[in-house]
């Protein structure tokens, strides 16, 4: 196993610039989503407020942020995946036609 890690400040030095480009394009994402029309202001979206979890990860300090988003934005697993979607073998059946 290779021990080969970068120091933080060689990290910062390496990406501060496209984490930086990233912070600002969300932020715009934000700001286009506040300035338009709310249709429906009674119903929240919940996308906004899976996005506004995964800044909260974000927040937390230490390993694991990455995780964390990817399982927020993720759909449980379904252990009847295949019954549900009729997967047999590696393939799906092929509809019956009547």
């Amino acid at each position: 196993m290779s021990t080969n890690l970068r120091d933080a400040s060689a990290v910062l030095d390496r990406d501060f610039l496209e984490i930086r480009t990233r912070l600002l394009d969300l932020a715009a994402a934000l700001d286009r989503h506040d300035r338009a029309p709310h249709p429906r202001p009674e119903r929240p979206d919940p996308r906004l407020a899976q996005i506004r979890q995964a800044i909260e990860a974000l927040l937390e300090p230490g390993p694991g942020r990455a995780e964390t988003v990817q399982h927020l934005f993720s759909i449980p697993y379904d252990p009847e995946w295949r019954e549900r979607l009729r997967v047999r073998g590696g393939r799906l059946d092929e509809p019956s036609t009547p």
